[in-house]
């Protein structure tokens, strides 16, 4: 039986045979319909630059309080968000405590020469003078990220039954959003509130979503039909999901991949991880319609992408 979340070789998508292509295809539309997860393996990222980008952001957590408020941003900027920024139960209507986290967010700057768009959506990055290390590292490794994530949408489009083109037809320009998110050990910010999570319950906002992360007791759990359990963990592979914005496109077909990352825990209470979060969208004022039956299930009304993104990211801000 194939697992609700499997790990998938990305390599014979390249090179593979076309059955061997169609059987990956529909691994991917089954694993998507069941929990919105799934590990990818053979995706050439460089494993060392992920470890340098973490030890260039660790410097930067670890300065003092004062020196990180210089770059201190509410949800949806490029900058430092500090300890209560953030409660992304919120998205789902969940009144939760703020989520147990720090972050490091950057997102899409090229301009596009609409100045309208460009000061909403293509602002300039935030880099921390503090860890001038950073700045490469991130750069070297949004560049492969914005590659892999379009072969995943090439992926998406054949696992639909369309042309591979269906959605990267659709990210000429597109936006993109990259978080460092660090969770502190339990000795760091002490005993958690009840129904306070590292991250509280949710689901993300774009297309798809490319997660480096690492393995501990307090970390990724995702929702199925049988509940929530422990994401699995490869330390080769990558974690991918999809979000509200690709299940609304599919028409449901696909489901919004809800997950959380669990309260440091008492009994590690050194614990302390961090994950590196790419989150992928698509060009501004893209009109997503939902596909039609029989492959999508719900109709929505067609939406303006970034419209939909914008409210999203509103929501999970704590004034």
């Amino acid at each position: 039986m194939t697992p609700r979340i499997p790990t998938l070789d990305l390599r014979p998508w390249h090179t593979g045979d076309p059955a061997v292509r169609d059987e990956l295809a529909a691994t991917v539309d089954r694993a998507l319909q069941s929990a919105g997860f799934l590990l990818v393996t053979g995706h050439g990222i460089d494993p060392d630059l992920r470890t340098r980008i973490r030890t260039a952001a660790g410097e930067f957590f670890r300065l003092p309080a004062g020196a990180k408020a210089a770059y201190s941003v509410k949800v949806g900027e490029r900058g430092w968000l500090g300890p209560g920024a953030e409660a992304n139960g919120y998205a789902e209507g969940t009144e939760t405590p703020p989520d147990l986290k720090e972050s490091l967010s950057f997102a899409a700057e090229a301009p596009t020469g609409d100045a309208a768009v460009d000061a909403e959506w293509f602002k300039p990055n935030t880099w921390p003078a503090e860890v001038p290390s950073l700045h490469g590292l991130v750069d070297s490794y949004l560049r492969q990220m914005r590659t892999l994530s379009d072969q995943l949408l090439e992926l998406l489009g054949a696992a639909l039954g369309e042309p591979e083109d269906f959605f990267t037809r659709h990210t000429g320009h597109p936006t993109w959003g990259f978080n460092i998110n660090w969770y502190p050990a339990r000795d760091v910010v002490g005993e958690p509130q009840e129904g306070q999570f590292r991250i509280g319950p949710h689901t993300d906002f774009g297309t798809v979503t490319v997660l480096d992360r690492q393995d501990g007791k307090g970390g990724l759990q995702v929702y199925t039909d049988d509940g929530w359990q422990d994401a699995p963990y490869d330390p080769a592979a990558l974690t991918v999901n999809i979000g509200d914005l690709m299940a609304r496109w599919t028409g449901d077909r696909w489901r919004s991949g809800r997950h959380r990352v669990l309260p440091p825990p008492a009994d590690v209470p050194s614990e302390e991880l961090m994950s590196l979060v790419y989150f992928y969208e698509c060009d501004p004022g893209t009109r997503v319609a939902s596909l039609p039956a029989p492959t999508g299930r719900t109709a929505y009304e067609p939406v303006d992408s970034h419209t939909y993104l914008r409210a999203k990211l509103d929501a999970i801000s704590v004034e």
